[in-house]
């Protein structure tokens, strides 16, 4: 509550509705209150903050990779920011607040280097993972000495296995040793770069498998 001491024209201290009077070395003076502060996050910003925090988790296993399979998309921006703003747009499934990670249309490579025939990924022994591919070297401009790339994500364990120089197109099967992911259930990409590691393919999605 607001005191008037000299009257209806004279200085005042204490707040009356919006005003705060004071004084000041014998000065009397007034000023508004502060406004409150609102949470003006709207729905959109706090669905954009869910799906943002979504992708972030599910890429950061993947950072290294990135910086090699993102390469050529890396214009103005990073590699990570470049893949993340793919999949922000084109990975992202499910009705607010539980939204997921739409891995058949996520990618963990991009480019113009074809990727191979038919891939498929199948959970071997041992806690392995058999890829398998027909070699298409000469289409476009696939090359036998590109290299494979397996990349391998556990959601329920935040990590991934992945490899990018092992094996080549043209020996059109490699084994990955995925025990840390044993009895777990992971999702699966192969992808393609160059030998020189200047042009990478566009990852396919290889299914969702159970480590043995």
């Amino acid at each position: 509550m607001g005191i008037i001491k000299k009257g209806i024209l004279g200085g005042f201290s204490g707040a009356v509705g919006p005003i705060v009077g004071s004084s000041w070395k014998g000065i009397s003076y007034m000023k508004s209150l502060p406004a409150k502060k609102l949470n003006t996050s709207s729905v959109a910003q706090i669905e954009q903050q869910l799906k943002f925090s979504l992708i972030i988790h599910f890429l950061q296993t993947f950072t290294a990779l990135l910086e090699l399979t993102f390469k050529s998309y890396a214009n103005e921006m990073t590699a990570f920011n470049s893949v993340f703003s793919y999949n922000i747009k084109n990975a992202v499934t499910g009705i607010s607040p539980d939204f997921v990670v739409d891995y058949p249309n996520a990618l963990v490579s991009r480019g113009n280097l074809p990727n191979a025939i038919g891939p498929t990924a199948t959970a071997g022994l041992g806690g392995t993972i058999v890829c398998a591919w027909a070699d298409n070297s000469g289409t476009g401009n696939a090359l036998p000495t590109d290299n494979a790339v397996l990349a391998i994500y556990c959601e329920s364990m935040s990590n991934s296995i992945y490899t990018t120089g092992n094996t080549t197109r043209s020996e059109l099967t490699e084994t990955l040793d995925v025990a840390a992911f044993s009895c777990k259930v992971v999702q699966t990409w192969i992808a393609f770069i160059s030998e020189n590691g200047l042009e990478a393919s566009n990852s396919f999605y290889t299914g969702q498998l159970t480590v043995s």
